[in-house]
């Protein structure tokens, strides 16, 4: 089983069901999506969230409306070498338009959790890997 497969059909509502707006930044390369998704279990998404407003700042994140799952908006080419176990990362389905997204919520099934209005272009996947990382610990040493 994939990681996409066991995180559920949550987290495939949150690949493609979102698209950059028409007018956004520089195009992505032809044929390429602009984002990347990053989707993981809701709980560590929301201590993933956490550490990055205080540290270094969050991109526009996803969120399902059955509460499993977040999708954090990552620079295009990121799924290629994303490797975090309990997380998948995958293109994001959408027109190619670079830095801006529509201001709306995502269409069914997903809102905006972190809106794009109120984000940085995207998440910086190596600070979201240590985010999710530490965010994991906590949960972990929670439960003990």
């Amino acid at each position: 089983m994939d990681t996409v497969e066991a995180l559920g059909s949550s987290a495939s509502v949150l690949r493609g069901r979102h698209a950059p707006a028409a007018d956004g930044g520089d195009p992505a390369p032809p044929g390429r999506p602009a984002r990347d998704l990053v989707t993981v279990p809701c709980r560590q998404g929301l201590e993933a969230v956490d550490i990055l407003r205080l540290r270094t700042g969050v991109g526009p994140v996803l969120h399902d409306r059955g509460g499993r799952t977040l999708g954090f908006l990552v620079p295009a080419g990121t799924a290629a070498g994303w490797d975090l176990p309990g997380s998948a990362c995958c293109p994001a389905p959408g027109r190619d338009h670079g830095r801006r997204f529509a201001a709306g919520p995502p269409q069914a099934g997903a809102r905006w959790l972190v809106p794009p209005a109120h984000a940085a272009a995207v998440t910086d996947p190596a600070l979201l890997r240590e985010a999710l990382t530490e965010a994991a610990g906590t949960i972990e040493a929670a439960g003990r």
